[in-house]
C-alpha cells in the first residue's frame, strides 16, 4: 500500500522533468532554425521585377517594359479564358506577296488560353474543330483526350503580384524570336528561301493594354536567300502586329447554315449529338446585331442595334475617294432596315492623333477601310470571327491604289459602244467614285458574311438590259454581291441606261435570313423552320436564287455574265466589242500621242472577248443547279437543253473557232508589237478548243444519256467540233493553228489518264469516241493534202495526217 502512495507521486515529478526537458528541446531547436538560412524562394518579389522605373499600362493584362524586357501579368481569373489571337502584318516590304499581301494583311488566326502547370504559364492553342456541343455528355472526355492541345509557348513565373492574384511572366524572347504561328508565314519562308530571324536585328516595337485586348508591334528581320526587294541586303524586314481579344464568355447563339442563302461558314465536329455519326454542324459567319429595344424589335419596329457595326477610314485615304467609300459602307442599312435594324452599319473618319494617340488600323477593335499604295488591281473584303458560333470580330476591307484603273478599262471597254461617257481614258471622276462606291459596298458584303452569289445576274431577260428605266430601277443583277460589273448587253441608241451594278433584291433578303432576330428561338434548331419557310416562300422568284461560284458547270451562275441567255448577251456584247475595237486608237493614243494605254487596252479587249466564249461555252455539256431541300419540287440538278446546246456550238463556231479578223485590226497590232499577235489569237482560241473537248465536259455529256430521252450527245459534240474547224477547205494562219491544236487535244483525250474527271476515262466511251473521230478526220486530211492548192496547206494537212497516225498507231 506504501508502494502504491508513492508511485503517483514518482510519475508526477518524471512528467515535469519530462516537460522541462521538452521545452529546453523546442528552445535550442528554434534558435537553431533562427540561426539556419531560410529555404531561398524560387519566385522573385514583384518589386525586384516590377521595379520602380517600369513603364506600365493598364488593361486585359497590365503589361510592363521594364529597361528592354517586356512582362505580362496575367490575373488568375483570366486563366482557361479564351481568346482570339490574330496575327497581321502592319507594315510590309515592297512586293511581297507578288502584290497580293498589304499592310493590315492577316496571316494567322487562332484561338489560345493561358493555363498554369507547376511554376510555368502556358499558352494553348484550342481548336474548335471537334467538340462535344453538351459539355455534360460524358463522350466530352473523349474528344478532349483526342484533340490535345498545343502548346504554343511555356513561360516561367517570374513573380506574384502583392495580393497573389495574378502571374508575371517575362513574354521579351517570346515576342521578338522566331515564334512560326505568329510570325513569317511558311509558304512566305520557303518562297524567298528564308534561312532564320536575325534576332540582332528583331525586337519588340510597343506593347499596349486595352480593357478587352493586347496588341503588340514587332520588327522581324529575317535573313533570306531570295527577297523579293532590296536583294542587296539578303533579308526580309517587316512589322508584325499581334492582337489578343477576350472572346465573349456566353458565345453569340449560332445560325445553322442553309446553302439555299449565301453566307461564309463556319464548321464543328460535334461528337455529342443524338445523330448515329459525328454530326457536322455549320454556322453562318455574322457579326452579333442585337436590339436595343427587343419589345419594339418584336413589334416589328425599325430599332438601332446595342453595338452596330462601324468601318473607319485609313487616314491614306485619298480625299476625293472618301465620300464614296463611306457611301458604299452605309449602303448596307437599308438592307438591314430590312431586317429590322436602324444605323446598323456606320462610316467614320479615323481618329486624329489628337483625339486618340493609340488609335491603330491593326487593333482588333477596330474595322478599317484600307488604302492601300500599290499597284495591285484589287480589292477584298476578310473578317475575323469567333469560331465556336460564326460571331464576325471585326474585318478589313483592302482596297488597291490601282484597281480604279480595272474599273476605267472596264467601263470603257464593255459599255464604250452604247455609253458615250466610257469612250475616254480620264472618266468623269463621279463616275470613277460612284464605281468604287459598288467596289467597296461588294467588299463589305464580303466582310459581313456574304460570299459571291453568281445566280444574281441570271435573274433578268437579256432585253431587260436595253430598257432604261429597268435598269435604273434594278441594275444589272439582283445582288451586288454578284461578279456582274457593267452593262456590256445595252447597244447604241438605248437610252437612260444604267452601266453600272448596284444593290439588288437578293442583298436584303440575304440580311434578312442572316441578321433578323427571331423571337423565342433559344438554340439554333429551334429557328430552323422559321429561316425554311422564309426561302421557301421566294423559292420560284429567280431574284432570290443563291448560285454557287464553284458550280462552273452550270450556265446559270457564271462569273462576269449577265442576263438568262449567254448567247443573246455575248451575241450583244460581241457587236458593241467590235465598235470598241475600231475606235480604240481614236479614243486611245490619238489623244495621248503614245501606244501604251492602246497595248493595255488591246490586251484587256481581247480578255473581255474571251470572257463571252466562255459564257456560251458553258453551256455545252451544262448542268443546271437549283439548291433545294427534298420537300420541295423539282431535281436539283437538270440538263441544259439540247436545242440549246446545239445553238452554242454553232455560236461558238462561228465566234471563236472562224477566225475573228476584227480583232486582228491593223491600226492596233502594227503599232503594239513587232510580232506576236497572231499567236495571242491562237492562245485564246485554243483555251476555249480545250475547255470545251475536256474531261469533264466529255462526261457530264456522256451521263446525260443515263438521265434523259433527248439529249445532247457526247458524240454530238465531237461530231459538231471537227466540222466546226474541218468543214471549210477555206484556211488561213488561224485556222491551221486551231487545227494543230484540235489534233493535239485529241492525242491528250486518247492518252491521259486524268484524275480529275470524276469517272474512270480508260473505261469509258471517250477513247472509242475520240479514236472513230481521228479515223474519220483522217480520211479527211489525206484527200485534202493531195488537192490543196496552197503548198503551205497541203504541207499543213500532210503533217496532220502524219500526227493523227502516230495517235492511232502509236510506234513503241
Amino acid at each position: 500500500m506504501k508502494i502504491n502512495r508513492i508511485m503517483p507521486l514518482y510519475f508526477a515529478a518524471s512528467l515535469v522533468l519530462a516537460g522541462c526537458k521538452s521545452s529546453e528541446k523546442v528552445a535550442a531547436q528554434s534558435k537553431a532554425n533562427s540561426e539556419a538560412p531560410a529555404k531561398k524562394s524560387k519566385f522573385k518579389p514583384y518589386s525586384k521585377v516590377i521595379t520602380k522605373d517600369a513603364v506600365s499600362d493598364e488593361g486585359l493584362f497590365d503589361v510592363h517594359q521594364v529597361d528592354d524586357k517586356y512582362y505580362y501579368e496575367i490575373p488568375h481569373d483570366m486563366l482557361q479564358k479564351e481568346m482570339l489571337w490574330v496575327s497581321r502584318i502592319s507594315q510590309i516590304p515592297a512586293n511581297l506577296g507578288g502584290g497580293y499581301l498589304n499592310a493590315g494583311s492577316k496571316t494567322n488566326q487562332q484561338v489560345v488560353s493561358w493555363e498554369r502547370f507547376q511554376d510555368k504559364i502556358l499558352l494553348k492553342v484550342k481548336s474548335y474543330d471537334e467538340v462535344a456541343l453538351d459539355t455534360t455528355a460524358a463522350i466530352n472526355n473523349s474528344v478532349k483526350v483526342n484533340n490535345y492541345e498545343p502548346t504554343l509557348y511555356a513561360f516561367e513565373i517570374e513573380a506574384f503580384d502583392k495580393d497573389s492574384t495574378a502571374s508575371v511572366i517575362e513574354v521579351t524572347k517570346f515576342l521578338s524570336g522566331d515564334v512560326k504561328a505568329i510570325g513569317l508565314p511558311s509558304f512566305l519562308r520557303s518562297q524567298y528561301k528564308v534561312r532564320n530571324l536575325d534576332n540582332s536585328r528583331s525586337f519588340v516595337n510597343s506593347v499596349k493594354s486595352f480593357p478587352e485586348n493586347v496588341e503588340v508591334k514587332q520588327d522581324l528581320t529575317y535573313n533570306a536567300a531570295n527577297p523579293p526587294s532590296n536583294s542587296s541586303v539578303g533579308s526580309i524586314s517587316l512589322q508584325m502586329n499581334q492582337s489578343m481579344i477576350l472572346l465573349p464568355e456566353e458565345p453569340m447563339q449560332p445560325r445553322l447554315y442553309d446553302p439555299r442563302v449565301g453566307f461564309f461558314t463556319v464548321n464543328q465536329i460535334d461528337y455529342s449529338s443524338d445523330a448515329l455519326k459525328a454530326d457536322e454542324k455549320t454556322y453562318i459567319r455574322r457579326w452579333r446585331l442585337e436590339p436595343k429595344d427587343p419589345e419594339a424589335y418584336a413589334r416589328g419596329e425599325l430599332v438601332e442595334p446595342v453595338k452596330p457595326i462601324v468601318y473607319y477610314l485609313d487616314p491614306g485615304t485619298p480625299e476625293s475617294l472618301q465620300k464614296y467609300i463611306k457611301q458604299g459602307i452605309e449602303d448596307w442599312q437599308k438592307p438591314f432596315e430590312t431586317a429590322g435594324f436602324k444605323n446598323a452599319i456606320i462610316a467614320k473618319d479615323a481618329p486624329t492623333q489628337e483625339e486618340d494617340p493609340e488609335f491603330s488600323p491593326e487593333d482588333i477593335r477596330y474595322s478599317v477601310v484600307r488604302y492601300v499604295a500599290s499597284t495591285t488591281r484589287n480589292a477584298v473584303g476578310p473578317s475575323v470571327s469567333d469560331p465556336r458560333s460564326g460571331e464576325i470580330i471585326e474585318s478589313d476591307i483592302i482596297w488597291y491604289h490601282n484597281h480604279l484603273r480595272s474599273y476605267r478599262n472596264r467601263y470603257l471597254l464593255e459599255t464604250g459602244a452604247a455609253n458615250p461617257n466610257a469612250r475616254t481614258l480620264d472618266t468623269n471622276p463621279e463616275e470613277i467614285g460612284e464605281m468604287m462606291r459598288q467596289v467597296i459596298a461588294h467588299e463589305v458584303g464580303h466582310a459581313l458574311g456574304f460570299p459571291h452569289n453568281m445566280a444574281a445576274s441570271y435573274a433578268y431577260d437579256v432585253e431587260d438590259y436595253r430598257d432604261g428605266d429597268f435598269t435604273q430601277e434594278n441594275g444589272i443583277a439582283a445582288s451586288l454581291m454578284d461578279y456582274a460589273r457593267y452593262n456590256y448587253i445595252a447597244q447604241p441608241g438605248d437610252e437612260n441606261i444604267r452601266f453600272v451594278r448596284q444593290m439588288g433584291p437578293y442583298d436584303h433578303y440575304a440580311v434578312n435570313w442572316g441578321y433578323r432576330v427571331i423571337p423565342d428561338a433559344d438554340s439554333p434548331q429551334e429557328e430552323i423552320a422559321t429561316l425554311n419557310k422564309w426561302i421557301e416562300d421566294k423559292a420560284d422568284d429567280p431574284k432570290y436564287k443563291f448560285g454557287r461560284q464553284s458550280s462552273r458547270f452550270d450556265p446559270q451562275s457564271q462569273t462576269e455574265a449577265i442576263g438568262d441567255n449567254s448567247v443573246e448577251a455575248s451575241t450583244y456584247g460581241m457587236k458593241n466589242l467590235k465598235i470598241v475595237a475600231k475606235n480604240l486608237p481614236e479614243w486611245t493614243s490619238d489623244k495621248t500621242e503614245d501606244y501604251d494605254d492602246l497595248s493595255e487596252l488591246y490586251g484587256e479587249l481581247l480578255g473581255v472577248w474571251s470572257r463571252y466564249a466562255g459564257h456560251v461555252v458553258t453551256n455545252v455539256g451544262g448542268v443546271n443547279e437549283n439548291l433545294k431541300k427534298p420537300s420541295q419540287d423539282g431535281s436539283v440538278y437538270s440538263n441544259v437543253d439540247k436545242s440549246y446546246q446545239k445553238e452554242s456550238m454553232k455560236w461558238i463556231e462561228e465566234n471563236v473557232f472562224d477566225t475573228p479578223e476584227w480583232l486582228i485590226d491593223q491600226k492596233i497590232v502594227r503599232n503594239i508589237s513587232p510580232d506576236g499577235y497572231f499567236d495571242r489569237i491562237r492562245s485564246l482560241q485554243v483555251r476555249h478548243l480545250n475547255s470545251l473537248l475536256s474531261f469533264d465536259r466529255i462526261g457530264r455529256l456522256i451521263n446525260a444519256e443515263t438521265v434523259e430521252d433527248d439529249y445532247y450527245s457526247a458524240i454530238d459534240m465531237f461530231k459538231d467540233t471537227r466540222q466546226a474547224l474541218f468543214g471549210s477547205r477555206n484556211l488561213d494562219i488561224y485556222k491551221r493553228n486551231l487545227q494543230r491544236a484540235y489534233v493535239e487535244r485529241m492525242e491528250y483525250l486518247m492518252t491521259e489518264e486524268s484524275r480529275r474527271a470524276g469517272y474512270d476515262v480508260s473505261q469509258s466511251d471517250v477513247r472509242a469516241l475520240v479514236r472513230g473521230e481521228l479515223e474519220s478526220l483522217q480520211s479527211t486530211l489525206r484527200s485534202r493534202g493531195n488537192a490543196a492548192r496552197s503548198t503551205v496547206d497541203r504541207y499543213h494537212y500532210r503533217d496532220l495526217a502524219s500526227r493523227v497516225d502516230m495517235i492511232l498507231n502509236p510506234r513503241g
